[in-house]
C-alpha cells in the first residue's frame, strides 16, 4: 500500500495529500456500514434492563415510524443512544456529534439533549435533578424533545413489542450518511417538522 512521505503533517506536500484525500473519502463513504455494526453490539452493552440496548434503539426508531415519523427523526432515534458504548457519561452528545453533518439541526439538538429530558423520569430516583430539562424551557425544539422522550425513548424498554430488525432500518442509515455532510438543504437551521404526521 502506497504510503505518504512524512511524519509529521505539517512536513506533507500537495502529493501526500492528494494521496490521502481519495483514501479519506472512501474511508467515510463507509460510515453507515461502521454505525449499523456498532448497533449490533449495543446488544452486549449495559444490562439490567429487559431490553438490551439495541433492543431499545430498535424499539426507539420502530415507534418512531409507526407515529409517521420522516427519515430524520427515525435514523435519529435509532442511533441516539450509540454513544453508550464509548461515551457513558455523555452518550447524547456523542450521538448528536456523529448525527450533526447529516439530519436535521432539530434532530441534532434533540438527540444531544435527551439525556438532560429523561432524568424527568428517574432523576428523583437516583439523587438526580428531575427538572433538568426546565434548562432549555422556551428553546425552539423543547417540545420536539419532551415529545421525542415520551413517545420513543422512555417508552421503549418493553420486550413484549412488536419490534422491526436491524435489516429494516439499513437503507435509511445508507441513505442518511451518504448525504452531502452539513448540506443546508438538509441541516435547515430553525426549521421544525413534526415528529407524527
Amino acid at each position: 500500500m502506497e504510503r505518504v512521505k512524512f511524519t509529521a503533517m505539517k512536513d506533507g506536500d500537495a502529493e501526500d495529500y492528494a494521496l490521502l484525500h481519495p483514501l479519506e473519502v472512501d474511508y467515510a463513504s463507509g460510515t453507515a456500514t461502521r454505525l449499523l455494526e456498532a448497533l449490533v453490539s449495543l446488544d452486549a452493552s449495559l444490562s439490567g434492563y429487559q431490553v438490551t440496548r439495541l433492543g431499545h434503539s430498535l424499539q426507539s426508531a420502530t415507534r418512531a415510524e409507526r407515529d409517521g415519523a420522516d427519515t430524520d427523526w427515525i435514523v435519529s432515534a435509532l442511533l441516539h443512544d450509540i454513544g453508550d458504548i464509548f461515551a457513558p457519561y455523555n452518550h447524547d452528545e456523542y450521538a448528536a456529534t456523529i448525527l450533526k453533518p447529516f439530519v436535521r439541526e432539530q434532530c441534532t439538538w434533540v438527540v444531544e439533549k435527551h439525556g438532560h429530558f429523561q432524568m424527568l423520569y428517574y432523576g428523583h430516583h437516583v439523587g438526580g435533578n428531575q427538572h433538568k430539562r426546565e434548562a432549555y424551557r422556551g428553546h425552539p425544539y423543547f417540545d420536539d424533545c419532551a415529545a421525542f422522550c415520551e413517545r420513543w425513548d422512555q417508552a421503549s424498554f418493553d420486550p413484549g413489542y412488536d419490534t422491526f430488525p436491524l435489516a429494516h432500518f439499513e437503507a435509511r442509515v445508507h441513505e442518511v450518511f451518504a448525504r452531502k455532510p452539513y448540506d443546508p438543504a438538509v441541516i435547515r437551521s430553525g426549521v421544525r417538522v413534526p415528529l407524527m404526521a
